[in-house]
């Protein structure tokens, strides 16, 4: 006969969960629910595939901080943060009560684990769920506790996922719509709405750690990390969606420590998580075989499509979503410090790399960054949609996020800016703008992007510190530094200027972005000023 293994609430939850409840499952358990519950399929190789119904990505407009003394006079309160009052956010508690409350006799999923592999610097998080799958998916994410660890566990913070419940008075409330993720920082509880997407739980936490953090002296961050196995000094990739993070840092030469978000403290990098949550848009054997072979029993699939009779998966078809995705412990991926029984923990970074997929084709493909310039860009935090990725988008469009993950940051830009500078100075550390994207022309021209092939073998230099050696020249319009030449990289220009055909069209496009750069830049007030000569200077 099995036995199940229950928590002590020394802390108990803020709402009644009733009599059915399943806490800290294990996944294989979760999985079976899943199945059970009708909500789950199962691929081939075992992993479980779910839909996440209307919303496939995070919605971030409705997104809400309460304005409550504890932390109304630190947050960046704007589009990103978004206020409501103590008493909107009571009133949505309720709803999310009541749901709890008529569904007492189903079964409620509680996991408690942390966030941070460091313990000088973790937060206990608690998450409570009405579906397995969205329990499974905290489960991959998240740092999972032992047994001893469970006992007399009190969190820290608490999210409370309530996707059926919406809210019926938004409009007198002031809100976008009837989704809800709203957060009281001062009482350590988020409940979620109106929505399925399970991203919200994991981007939910990394928002807290990043106002908790900053405030003392620890910079978080939306990056990737993998570390060099004979220093044990680590490397940062930092980068929006589609520009290679999760792809470049998984690297078969040095242990991956995290794929998505870390901190730097005085002691190093440490990942928050215990999973990574890969994109899976057109994911190949060839090209990744790390992720895809991570996607076994345990792993997650998210909107992806398949065929009804075999449930082989096709990669390639986004009908249902762009944003398809996998979660999976990160001890799934063989070359990371879980997989070697480590803790997720490096040494401080000597290499820093910004990602950008350039779809205006402009930047170079390399280029080494100043600190000064080094944080133009990372409160930039460029990339570009190309057509066919979103509705509508039939020409390149310039895209900026603020230190590469502004819906994540509670504080104003420029805390977190100068905490990377602080850093890269004390540990001098180098820093690099990679260009993913195209070269020599637009994306829209018909023109290949720079290859992965390509793309690895400068990040490999990078690493090596052989760019550092090369002659560079510097990039007329972004000023920045960029070698002639690299070894190994054949096919690829990296003068940004001779790679154009024309460079009068060149000079069109370079001056197009360059003027996005700074009417971006503007928003960020007169804080930011004495950076703007660091930025991109149209001709």
């Amino acid at each position: 006969m099995s036995k199940t293994t229950q928590t002590n609430f020394s802390q108990p939850p803020p709402i009644t969960l009733g009599d059915n409840v399943r806490y800290n499952w294990s996944a294989p358990r979760l999985i079976e629910a899943n199945l059970s519950e009708g909500t789950g399929r199962l691929t081939p190789t075992g992993a479980v595939m779910v839909d996440t119904g209307v919303y496939t990505g995070r919605s971030p407009k409705d997104k809400y901080f309460v304005r409550e003394p504890s932390s109304r006079d630190e947050l960046w309160w704007g589009e990103i943060n978004q206020p409501i009052e103590e008493q909107v956010f009571d009133e949505l508690f309720d709803l999310v009560k009541a749901e709890y409350t008529d569904k007492a006799q189903t079964p409620t999923y509680v996991f408690e684990g942390f966030a941070g592999a460091d313990p000088k610097y973790q937060i206990k998080v608690r998450m409570i769920a009405k579906k397995a799958w969205q329990a499974h998916f905290v489960h991959n994410m998240f740092i999972r506790a032992t047994p001893d660890q469970l006992i007399n566990f009190e969190p820290d913070f608490t999210i409370i996922n309530a996707s059926n419940v919406r809210n019926p008075k938004y409009q007198e409330h002031g809100m976008n719509s009837d989704v809800f993720v709203s957060f009281h920082l001062g009482r350590g509880l988020a409940v979620i709405g109106g929505t399925e997407y399970g991203g919200e739980m994991k981007k939910g936490i990394f928002s807290v750690l990043n106002y908790k953090l900053p405030l003392n002296g620890v910079l978080s961050m939306h990056c990737s990390c993998n570390v060099d196995p004979q220093t044990g000094d680590s490397a940062l990739f930092f980068g929006l969606s589609g520009t290679g993070k999760t792809t470049l840092s998984t690297d078969p030469l040095r242990p991956l420590v995290g794929d998505d978000e870390h901190g730097w403290s005085d002691d190093g990098i440490f990942n928050f998580e215990g999973g990574c949550y890969a994109k899976v848009i057109n994911l190949s054997a060839e090209d990744e075989p790390q992720i895809y072979n991570a996607i076994r029993f345990g792993a997650q699939l998210e909107n992806v499509v398949f065929d009804e009779q075999s449930h082989d998966v096709d990669y390639s078809d986004t009908s249902k979503t762009q944003n398809t995705r996998v979660s999976y412990p990160i001890h799934f991926i063989p070359n990371s410090l879980a997989s070697l029984g480590e803790v997720s923990k490096a040494g401080h970074p000597t290499h820093v790399i910004f990602l950008t997929c350039d779809a205006f084709g402009v930047l170079p493909p390399v280029s080494q960054l100043t600190p000064e310039q080094a944080m133009y860009h990372f409160i930039s935090g460029y990339t570009a949609k190309v057509a066919g990725t979103e509705r509508g988008v039939v020409e390149p469009q310039a895209t900026f996020s603020p230190c590469f993950g502004g819906p994540f940051l509670p504080l104003h830009p420029l805390r977190y800016a100068d905490l990377l500078s602080q850093k890269i100075r004390d540990h001098k550390a180098k820093v690099y703008l990679v260009n993913t994207g195209w070269s020599g022309a637009t994306a829209s021209s018909g023109a290949k992007r720079i290859s992965l092939k390509a793309t690895r073998a400068m990040i490999h230099a990078i690493l090596r510190g052989e760019v550092d050696a090369l002659p560079m020249k510097t990039d007329p319009i972004f000023g920045v530094l960029y070698p002639q030449y690299i070894d190994g990289v054949e096919g690829l220009t990296l003068d940004p200027v001779q790679a154009w055909l024309s460079p009068e069209e060149y000079l069109t496009q370079a001056n197009d972005l360059a003027q996005r750069f700074q009417d971006n830049f503007k928003q960020y007030g007169a804080e930011v000023e004495h950076l703007i000569s660091q930025g991109p200077q149209r001709t």
